[in-house]
Order: structure tokens, then sequence, then C-alpha cells
């Protein structure tokens, strides 16, 4: 994932992002929270495994089909990661994933590419918000469970193939700049509003996201949240040589 030119150091962790695992877990609403949070993005690790694989048959050359393949290896390993810690902490990851499944599953039946290019954008931009939303989160994790969010959101790679890819294909035909650009913004509408009804309909992590537990976001905050992951999408966009 890419950083910012301006990144400011970090402040030194408060409240339940000091704590490990074993002192904030004992906070009964906070557990519920996170095994909600890992249970969302253990299905979303599942799904892009599911999709990159997918996608990997819309590639056009053997080497493209390749480093899909390869991503959506990396999307699985960090999927497996997820289920180790859920089942770590005693919950059960089928029971955690289930809640999310019909949401993430709507998501990509909605957004499916009709081509390779949808698809690489849709890799890089709908991934790219889920990752920014997951990591404004993990900023209040306890230590233990921040360290497996953060590890899991690690770029696969995807994020540079995309950018190449596009670009080449908008300089090789600039009318295919026009319809990626109306792609993406159907993509930025839909992930947030996604990202929203999930979080809306789980109390624990709602609650958490809007104050009710420890040091979590209140509402002002969670407007800011999104204020800058839209600004992110912004310079994504910009990157892929698209117009926000």
């Amino acid at each position: 994932m890419e950083t910012s030119d301006n990144a400011t150091p970090a402040e030194e962790p408060t409240g339940i992002a000091a704590q490990d695992w074993a002192t904030a877990s004992a906070e009964p609403q906070y557990r519920a929270a996170v095994v909600d949070l890992l249970g969302a993005l253990a299905y979303g690790e599942l799904a892009a495994f599911e999709r990159l694989a997918e996608d990997a048959k819309l590639a056009p050359t053997l080497a493209d089909k390749a480093e899909l393949a390869k991503m959506a290896s990396a999307e699985f390993h960090h999927f497996e990661q997820l289920r180790d810690r859920l089942a770590a902490v005693d919950a059960e990851p089928t029971a955690a994933m289930e809640p999310f499944a019909k949401a993430l599953d709507d998501f990509h039946r909605q957004t499916a590419p009709s081509d390779w290019l949808e698809g690489l954008v849709k890799a890089y931009v709908g991934d790219s918000i889920a990752s920014d939303f997951y990591r404004e989160v993990a900023a209040r994790l306890d230590s233990d469970t921040r360290r497996l969010v953060l590890s899991v959101l690690d770029d696969t790679g995807h994020g540079n193939f995309a950018v190449e890819k596009v670009r080449a294909a908008i300089e090789a035909d600039p009318r295919v700049g026009g319809r990626l650009a109306l792609w993406a913004r159907r993509l930025m509408g839909e992930a947030l509003s996604q990202a929203q009804r999930v979080v809306a309909e789980r109390d624990a992590l709602s609650t958490m996201l809007v104050g009710g537990v420890a040091d979590g976001f209140d509402l002002a905050e969670v407007g800011r949240m999104f204020s800058r992951i839209t600004e992110a999408h912004t310079k994504r966009m910009a990157a892929l040589g698209l117009a926000a």
C-alpha cells in the first residue's frame, strides 16, 4: 500500500491500543467487536482469493495469468492467518465470517467486471478502500490484533501491477480512460455503502467505531475517517491516470 509523503511520527498508543489481547479481551463487548472485525476480514480475504482466481481467466497473457494466481495465493494465506487467529481466541471461524458473507457477495455480484481492465481497477480501487477502512480501525485495536490486521493488509503487489497495466491501456487507447473512470466512481460508491451497511448491522462493531468501547471513534471522527478514505481514493485514481 502507498504511504503519505508527509507522514508524521505515530502517536504513542493509549487506552486499548496500548494493551495486549489478553488484557483488552476481558471486556466482552470489545472481544465481540474484534471477532466481528476478524470475521469480516477473513471473509473478505477468502472472497478476494476467489475473485482473483476468477479474474485470471480474463488475463490476456500467460504472464498476467501467473501474476494474478500469485496474488490469489497471497490472499488465501491471509485468510488462513485470520481463520487460525479466530480459532485461537475460541471463536468458530465459519460462524464469525457468516454475518458478512451476504453483504460482500452482494457487493461482488453488483460490481462484476466485464473485462480484464475493469477487473484490475476493481481490485485496485475496491481492495484499497477496504484496506484503508481496516487500517483506520486497526489504530484503535489492542497491540496483538493490530499487528495481525496490518500484516494481512500488506499489499500483494496488485497495486503496482494494476497501475502499470491500466496506464498502458489508456496510453494505447485514451477512450478507455473515460469508461474506467466511471467504473471506478461506481466502485467507490458501492464500497463505501457496503462498509457502512456492515458496520451498522453489527452492534459490537458499530459501538466500537462510535466510541462506545474505550477510546473508539466518535461520530465526528467517523466522518473524518471516510473523508480520508475518499482523499486516498482520489490519489489512487490519479495514479491510474483516471479522473476521480
